[in-house]
């Protein structure tokens, strides 16, 4: 049994406290906030998305900015606006919600593609640019943002590119009975949100993420991750496969889930568990495989049963 890192398994069990039957969403969370990555979380209203995003924001010490999509919301409702000020006789920037540390796009589906595009540059380069002038954000900076399911109406699906820029795509799901009714017990009395207080500060997240950068990432496993990614583009039943950022992607997050479990070094377990929520978001697949009833995350199982493991070598 592995022993998971003392100061992130108590901030994992601070979400529990309001997130009931969500420990994996929460332990996928913290590995993207640690790689420096951002997370898709797509699932129907209602099943606690925004409430997770809180609570990791109230655990970390995160100055924490919420902003709703909808479709009549414009790029600068975003990333922020320069505004004459008469007195001074010069451009004053007002920065939008995109100035945080854990950032919650609530609905990013619902707004318009325009919109949508303005969230491109923070995620990539971390920054902004307005009138020409370039803004940076504040470190750490993380994007967790939510989609309803594409089949509801008034949704715009996401292009590709703004796709690749999140590191990991997962689902929550909706809890069990037990947890459910546990759920309302809670609810009857003052939302346990509230009564979160923080476990770790911003200076000790940033030299955690620090840290994961440390994590020994042997050559043969980084050949393993290559050969998973070349895979998808030759796959009979995909269209376009994993760009080398999703290489890039799956490496940092088996180093992040790796310091979570306790490790400074990936073994081959980290990357097949991860795999599936690095790559299924990048892949596009055929339209004759879709109607087949193939699924992306089915295609990027199958392919990691076929490509050979790498033998372990002893790390000390």
């Amino acid at each position: 049994m592995e022993n998971f890192h003392p100061d992130l398994l108590r901030v994992i069990e601070n979400i529990e406290k309001v997130m009931i039957g969500k420990r994996n969403v929460a332990e996928l969370s913290l590995v993207a906030l640690l790689a420096e990555g951002h997370v898709l979380l797509e699932d129907v209203p209602g099943v606690g998305k925004t409430m997770m995003v809180r609570a990791l924001a109230k655990s970390v010490s995160a100055k924490f900015r919420r902003i709703q999509f909808t479709p009549d919301l414009l790029p600068s409702d975003v990333t922020g606006v320069s505004i004459y000020n008469p007195k001074e006789l010069e451009f004053e920037f007002k920065p939008g919600p995109i100035m945080g540390n854990i950032i919650l796009a609530d609905e990013i589906n619902r707004t318009s593609p325009k919109t949508q595009s303005a969230l491109l540059e923070g995620l990539e380069e971390k920054s902004v640019t307005i009138d020409g002038v370039t803004h940076y954000l504040d470190r750490p900076f993380f994007v967790m943002a939510t989609q309803n399911p594409i089949e509801y109406e008034g949704t715009y699906p996401l292009p590709e590119a703004q796709l690749d820029r999140f590191l990991l795509k997962m689902k929550m799901g909706y809890p069990e009975v037990n947890e459910e009714l546990e759920v309302l017990n809670r609810a009857q009395k003052t939302p346990p949100i509230e009564d979160l207080e923080p476990i770790i500060s911003l200076e000790e997240l940033r030299e955690l993420q620090h840290q994961v950068r440390e994590v020994i990432v042997d050559d043969t496993l980084k050949k393993y991750i290559v050969d998973i990614a070349t895979r998808t583009r030759s796959h009979a039943s995909i269209f376009l496969g994993v760009s080398p950022r999703g290489s890039i992607a799956l490496m940092k997050s088996a180093q992040a889930y790796a310091f979570l479990h306790g490790r400074d070094y990936v073994i081959p377990d980290d990357i097949q568990f991860l795999a599936p929520y690095v790559f299924t978001h990048r892949i596009i697949l055929k339209s004759e495989s879709k109607f087949e009833g193939v699924s992306a995350e089915g295609v990027v199982k199958q392919i990691l049963g076929r490509v050979s493991v790498p033998v372990q070598r002893l790390v000390k």
